[in-house]
């Protein structure tokens, strides 16, 4: 089993100076090939205490630097917001400065205050989605960027040139079922972050690839899954920790995409998320935080594992990625956190038999 960590540097609240944030996270960060993950991830947002890490392929660049080994993923580049060529430029470089140790990931965004920050349409998020991620994905892969139906790219070259291919080593996150078909026509593999009932999830991947098949031929690449942790050798303290932290990140998830609020899923293209808000109208914050919980893998250690299997009997996934701290957690006990997973799960799930990640293959030059 392929084991990530994925910083997500939280600052709830803002109770503490952004500098101290990043100067713990980094720190736990540092620790991870050490302890002996396998890859370092990170997500995009902007604007809020929500997360606070505005340009991953930056923070992935400097953590290229300070390690030697792990593969370095973005978990998610959120394309919408980007200009394709300069993104494409983006992934060329680190995948050259950390030798071929990127994996890609996509998305398309759901905040609204983030949409609204960069003078962008929401409604307009899936159409800018799968238009640029057809530009990138092909222009990975040939070196250069050209076309598009709303762009109008003229052809430039991607430089520094891609020296390895990224079939294989391309994910987007993907929660509505209408994302399902889009991410199986663009060929490439899904990053899970536990979210919905497992046996809905089940359904979702049914429809998937069954378009993956039909539309590229062959079995999709096996999914990624991400996850809120907490580990405790005491069952009783492990319960309590990840109710409460656990349920923290979650208030503050509804918190930053707004989920209470009239317009969240009302944008063309996002009206699955009505579901969501009806769901927490229903439950009401807490429990809908306490649903959330409920999906993670948190407890003792035998506990953890045991959880992640029933993950793996659900997705047949061959990787995750484990946030330990987030929520504004003290930093030493996020430490603890990662630490005792690090000893007591992490061991265990190396000795898995799961499929590796692809590795990347000399790039195939296509034709101009």
């Amino acid at each position: 089993m392929h084991v990530g960590y994925a910083p997500v540097f939280q600052n709830p609240e803002n109770r503490l100076p952004d500098t101290e944030v990043y100067r713990e996270e980094v720190r736990l960060a540092e620790m991870a090939e050490p302890m002996g993950f396998d890859s370092i991830w990170s997500v995009e947002h902007h604007f809020t205490d929500y997360t606070m890490c505005p340009d991953v392929v930056q923070f992935l660049t400097y953590m290229a630097g300070k390690t030697r080994h792990v593969k370095l993923g973005t978990m998610v580049i959120v394309l919408p917001w980007h200009d394709p060529m300069r993104v494409a430029e983006q992934i060329s470089l680190l995948d050259h400065l950390s030798g071929g140790r990127m994996i890609l990931g996509l998305g398309r965004g759901l905040g609204n205050v983030e949409f609204e920050g960069f003078r962008i349409d929401q409604g307009t998020g899936r159409q800018r989605f799968v238009e640029y991620a057809e530009l990138l994905i092909k222009g990975l892969e040939c070196g250069f960027l050209e076309g598009g139906d709303t762009l109008n790219q003229p052809r430039r070259d991607i430089r520094p040139f891609p020296f390895k291919s990224f079939k294989g080593r391309t994910y987007a996150a993907a929660v509505s079922p209408e994302s399902m078909p889009i991410m199986a026509k663009l060929g490439i593999g899904l990053l899970v972050i536990p979210q919905k009932p497992w046996d809905v999830v089940r359904q979702d991947f049914a429809i998937y690839r069954d378009v993956f098949l039909n539309t590229n031929g062959c079995e999709p690449p096996q999914p990624l899954c991400g996850g809120f942790y907490f580990v405790d050798e005491d069952q009783d303290r492990a319960e309590e920790m990840a109710y409460k932290w656990i349920g923290r990140y979650y208030h503050s998830a509804m918190k930053h995409y707004e989920m209470t609020s009239e317009k969240f899923g009302s944008h063309e293209g996002y009206e699955f998320y009505k579901n969501v808000g009806k769901y927490i109208e229903r439950h009401g914050l807490d429990g809908a935080a306490e649903d959330f919980v409920k999906l993670m893998p948190w407890g003792t250690p035998e506990q953890v594992l045991e959880k992640i299997a029933y993950m793996r009997d659900q997705i047949d996934m061959n990787g995750i990625m484990g946030n330990f701290s987030y929520a504004g957690m003290p930093y030493l006990e996020a430490e603890r956190n990662m630490r005792c997973f690090a000893q007591h799960v992490l061991p265990e799930l190396k000795k898995w038999d799961t499929n590796p990640l692809v590795e990347p293959a000399p790039l195939e030059i296509c034709a101009a």
